[in-house]
């Protein structure tokens, strides 16, 4: 049996290397959903697809010139990555927060020769918008944010007018490290995010600070913590021991029954298609310990829709211990 599926259960029962063709835009498909942890390993035209981790919640576009990757979070959370190519010397590309102002899937360029911009998505009016194209590793644009064809096509699909873009970086200032953490830096209207931080607590629970919208809900093993976000808010956060030495990445979703009994379901990400459709497992119900107090608040909070998401990334080191014993800890029950 797998641990991830050992530890999936208890959090429920708890809580209620494709390379891009030479000269294409992109790879066709998803890379693995465990790419995104370590972005820096993506090659120029690879990307990571997997929307299933946050289903709904406020969409924010974060790309880094620095490290020529967008990378696509909703609710809160890492949903996808790509490499881009961004402007050339004599056509940067500007940094700031902008909105999505128009969209267009079969685009063609009225300032270069009618060139096609497919699945355009406008962020000034004078000409810069995220959109296919082509992808060499460096920064080759007009001034626009180049995209894998099929991630721009699947991006395209989830974005609305007004959502938030927000540009940052350098691309003359090319860095390839990263901590490439699972939380947005900024929240949806491109202001700085600061992580919460334990300090003297086992955990911080303060859902007044996003009172209504769908719950995203992080186990980060090698951080050791349970992060949970709400409309894009994080709302809650804990110290947990977590006994799993399993690499993959692994979601499960909240529904109910035709009876109207709530259940949870594997969702199949890029590189777990095998996930897909299973139900839980009782014999998971030890592989995760949390605080009494954050399960039971936790619990009340669930509501169908809600996902879990279990992961080697790292969701913020406050600086403690990272294996540490949980005080009050409660084997959770049915």
């Amino acid at each position: 049996m797998s641990v991830d599926r050992l530890l999936i259960f208890g959090a429920v029962a708890m809580l209620a290397g494709l390379s891009a063709p030479a000269g294409a835009q992109g790879a066709r498909t998803s890379s693995p959903a465990e790419f995104a942890r370590a972005v820096d390993r993506l090659k120029p035209g690879e990307w990571v697809w997997a929307p299933n981790i946050a289903p709904t919640g406020p969409l924010l576009v974060y790309v880094d010139l620095s490290r020529q990757i967008a990378t696509v979070y909703r609710n809160g959370v890492r949903i996808a990555v790509a490499t881009v190519s961004s402007g050339k010397a004599g056509h940067e590309t500007p940094t700031g927060v902008f909105t999505i102002l128009q969209k267009d899937a079969n685009h063609h360029s009225s300032l270069y020769n009618s060139a096609p911009m497919p699945f355009q998505q406008r962020l000034t009016w004078d000409g810069v918008a995220l959109h296919a194209g082509g992808l060499p590793g460096y920064p080759e644009s007009h001034g626009c944010v180049h995209l894998p064809f099929d991630f721009s096509r699947e991006l395209f699909a989830i974005t609305s007018l007004g959502a938030t873009v927000v540009i940052a970086g350098s691309a003359i200032d090319h860095i390839r490290t990263s901590d490439a953490s699972l939380l947005a830096p900024i929240d949806p209207t491109g202001r700085p995010v600061a992580p919460a931080v334990l300090r003297d607590g086992d955990f911080v629970w303060k859902p007044e600070k996003s009172p209504t919208g769908p719950l995203t809900i992080i186990v980060s093993k090698i951080d050791q913590r349970v992060v949970v976000l709400r409309n894009g808010v994080e709302i809650g956060r804990s110290v947990a021991q977590v006994e799993d030495d399993d690499p993959g990445s692994h979601v499960i979703t909240l529904t109910v029954s035709p009876q109207g009994a709530a259940r949870w379901v594997y969702v199949g990400l890029p590189g777990h298609d095998e996930d897909a459709g299973r139900m839980l497992d009782e014999a998971t119900i030890n592989r995760l310990r949390l605080p009494r107090r954050f399960y039971e608040q936790v619990k009340g909070a669930l509501r169908p829709g809600d996902t879990i998401l279990i992961t080697n990334s790292s969701v913020g080191d406050d600086g403690r211990d990272r294996r540490i014993t949980v005080m009050d800890a409660v084997i959770p029950q049915p």
